[in-house]
């Protein structure tokens, strides 16, 4: 109990600065980068609105569960399928907060790749989403007054009425959103690692290439935001997991929900689902594999 109690004041003490500063990121971002600034470019036909879409979800600071309206407004908007599936695969596989963690955590080559490799995902899920023979749903007739109206709700504010809106949004709505999470993610941690018969199952069976099924698997069927995947991930490494394994985890996990896959079944359809997740599971094991030789 007493090395457990260590082992979590150690992840407690480390991550709290890095976290306070990727919330105070976020917060800043969500309140100051208007949202039709986000909405006009994602409309067009080429590879720019998916390229747009990608960095969008890069920097928003929303999780997996928390980019589903978000995406769909874009649809309903008129962007193209591409666009939203990419922005459906970055917003959730990584933040700031996210980045910040993993860079204090797993170190730079974490965080560099990860950043990359979401980028890559995106961008290639966008190329498939925009080549694949798909009628859009007609939304002319659906009670929307948010989207035939987009500014009837933005009131206008004082730059410090954006700062107060951004602190709340920083340290009250993110820690609400994602602290339960991010908790479960460091207790689970902590189990790995101070549990020593967890840490002998995962030094014999996670080592090598087993250790891919596992991490696909269970980021598949087990939904843990970006943030929280990271501790679970140090410990699962520091107990003897394939570094490449770690990724497909990281890469995996924060991208599938089972929100995502009802949502993406009921607006686009079975065939849109497959090939999203089927995209997200081959992608993943081929990064993990060339994070792990590099």
């Amino acid at each position: 109990m007493t090395e457990f109690l260590l082992v979590l004041k150690h992840y407690i003490v480390e991550l709290i600065p890095v976290l306070a500063v990727g919330f105070l990121l976020s917060g800043l971002i969500h309140e100051f980068v208007p949202s039709d600034l986000v909405e006009r470019y994602l409309g067009k036909r080429g590879i720019m609105p998916i390229f747009y879409a990608t960095i969008i979800g890069t920097i928003l600071p929303i999780c997996c569960l928390g980019s589903l309206p978000v995406a769909i407004s874009f649809y309903k908007k008129g962007s193209r399928l591409g666009p939203v599936l990419a922005f459906l695969v970055a917003t959730p596989a990584t933040s700031i907060s996210a980045l910040l963690v993993t860079y204090s955590l797993l170190g730079v080559k974490f965080a560099a790749f990860i950043f990359f490799a979401v980028i890559l995902m995106g961008m290639c899920i966008g190329i498939i989403g925009n080549a694949i023979k798909f009628k859009p749903r007609d939304f002319k007739d659906d009670p929307c007054p948010h989207c035939k109206e987009p500014g009837v709700h933005h009131h206008k504010k004082s730059f410090w009425g954006h700062l107060r809106s951004a602190l709340k949004y920083a340290f009250w709505d993110m820690p609400r959103e994602i602290g339960l999470q991010m908790l479960i993610g460091i207790l689970l941690a902590v189990f790995i690692t101070t549990v020593a018969p967890v840490g002998i199952w995962i030094k014999h069976n996670l080592s090598g290439a087993a250790g891919y099924g596992f991490g696909l698997i269970f980021g598949l069927v087990m939904y843990i935001c970006s943030t929280a995947t990271v501790p679970l991930v140090d410990a699962l490494i520091k107990q003897g997991m394939n570094m490449g394994a770690g990724m497909v985890l990281l890469l995996a996990g924060p991208i599938t929900s089972y929100g995502t896959m009802l949502v993406l079944k009921k607006e686009f359809g079975v065939k849109i689902l497959l090939i999203y997740l089927g995209f997200i599971s081959i992608s993943s094991l081929i990064l993990g594999y060339i994070f792990s030789i590099i």
